[in-house]
């Protein structure tokens, strides 16, 4: 395959008037990337908000994106590899607006023998032939011809995670949610209790050992002022007071503090909890995936180890009423399998195809349910369309129903780590919505998480029942 060359010009070359340009055309991404590379996070670049308030009422480019242009003219075109920038004086003339095609162009004024020292004007312009920058480079120009292979452009992708934003906020203008926050006996669970109330969403109240938890907060460097603790002997102790709690409707939702899920979950559904549903309970990561279009939900990843057919049915109808508190009338549920078509030697199969018929005959309600459908099958319309299949789902899922919790796990985990997803999650089926907190959640996870159990808290305060 032929490879590019950079050549230079020596100075012995080059006379006075020479010069060369290159061309960019700029878009957001540009500017994302150029602000996480430099730090400048001034809003008027990356805040589209702040900035249609600004002096240009638009978001605009930094000015050294525009001169790092002339840089890139320099080290690659004229004098090219082996320049050494010494100086450079900068005039900005215009803003530089995304979709701008911005021209650097350099031009050779003078020469200094004693040092090989050349100086260049130095102007940009956009595509309007308006001047967005004008100045003079010094450099010293190299005394050697270089050729040298130019690099391939790296593949970088900008991940913009804002899908939860508006959940977040539409949570923080509800009323501070009474939350029993159950054995935060680590100074991450101290961390998460702390953020929540911080961030207007919930109102822990501490059950647990005191003497642990106080102990916590004091190795996180955190103060436990204004917080309720109600001190109780050990974990399994915790987990029955939280239950009592939420049944009694003391507190509107519960949180995993640092206990394992199954001691939690096995205050919730006991017998005589008054806190079990008709429903199965079930877990739900809603996902803010980069690469795809929409937030997606994966069901269930967490609690259900291998689902029977009507416990799947619970776990489906479950995140398709989460969808509906969110906002989505009709969400398309993807009942996933390694294939797209029926195969009596694969379970998973089968039941993805009796949940399809289930649905038409009212079994489930609220959404439009397909499957079998494969992974690509259910994310990517032109996977589905490849494959020949004709589907009101396919493609386009907003729920994605796994078949056992060892694939749903799996999945999740992949998105998060190798698709650089934001997950939040949120058990549903009790009378109460439920956060099963990791130390491994980012911070943003966390305030996601209960962000959506507030919003679900709230629903179940407005009509009146336990919802989901």
């Amino acid at each position: 395959m032929h490879q590019t060359l950079l050549t230079n010009r020596i100075f012995e070359e080059i006379e006075i008037g020479d010069s060369a340009s290159l061309e960019r055309t700029i878009g957001r991404d540009d500017i994302d990337l150029f602000a996480s590379v430099s730090g400048d996070y001034n809003p008027a670049h990356v805040d589209p908000e702040f900035a249609a308030k600004d002096f240009f009422g638009h978001i605009v480019a930094h000015g050294m994106w525009t001169a790092a242009l002339v840089s890139a003219v320099l080290g690659t075109r004229l004098p090219g590899p082996g320049t050494i920038y010494l100086g450079q004086d900068l005039h900005f003339r215009k803003p530089v607006s995304p979709g701008d095609t911005i021209t650097a162009k350099v031009t050779v004024k003078e020469k200094r023998p004693d040092k090989n020292i050349v100086l260049l004007d130095t102007r940009c312009t956009n595509q309007h032939g308006e001047e967005v920058l004008l100045g003079t480079a010094t450099v010293i120009a190299p005394s050697e011809r270089i050729a040298w292979p130019q690099s391939a452009p790296t593949a970088i992708a900008v991940q913009r995670h804002n899908r939860f934003d508006p959940i977040v906020e539409e949570a923080r203008a509800l009323p501070l949610a009474k939350t029993a926050f159950v054995h935060p006996c680590s100074p991450e669970s101290i961390q998460a209790a702390v953020e929540m109330r911080e961030e207007g969403l919930l109102d822990p109240i501490l059950i647990g050992p005191e003497a642990k938890i106080r102990a916590a907060a004091e190795k996180a460097g955190l103060s436990l002022n204004g917080f309720e603790i109600i001190s109780v002997e050990h974990s399994h102790a915790a987990a029955a007071k939280g239950a009592e709690l939420a049944a009694t409707c003391k507190v509107s939702t519960l949180m995993k503090g640092s206990l394992h899920s199954d001691e939690l979950l096995g205050a919730v559904v006991a017998a005589g909890s008054g806190l079990r549903t008709d429903r199965r309970i079930s877990h739900v990561y809603m996902m803010d995936v980069p690469a795809y279009s929409k937030l997606l939900a994966v069901t269930d990843a967490a609690i259900n180890i291998a689902p029977s057919l009507e416990q799947k049915r619970d776990i489906c109808q479950n995140a398709v009423d989460l969808m509906h508190m969110l906002g989505l009338v009709e969400p398309k549920v993807a009942v996933l399998a390694a294939v797209e078509t029926v195969n009596d030697k694969m379970q998973a199969t089968l039941d993805a195809a009796a949940l399809t018929v289930m649905s038409s005959r009212g079994q489930i309600t609220g959404a439009k349910v397909d499957g079998p459908l494969a992974f690509d099958n259910a994310i990517n319309l032109d996977a589905a369309r490849t494959k020949g299949i004709v589907s009101p789902v396919a493609g386009q899922a907003d729920i994605l129903l796994v078949p056992d919790l060892e694939a749903g796990n799996m999945l999740a985990k992949q998105l998060i780590y190798f698709a650089g997803a934001d997950a939040a999650g949120i058990v549903l089926g009790a009378r109460v919505p439920i956060v099963l907190t990791s130390r491994a959640d980012s911070v943003k996870a966390r305030i996601a998480s209960a962000a959506l159990a507030k919003l679900v808290a709230a629903r179940r305060a407005q009509f009146g029942r336990a919802p989901l």
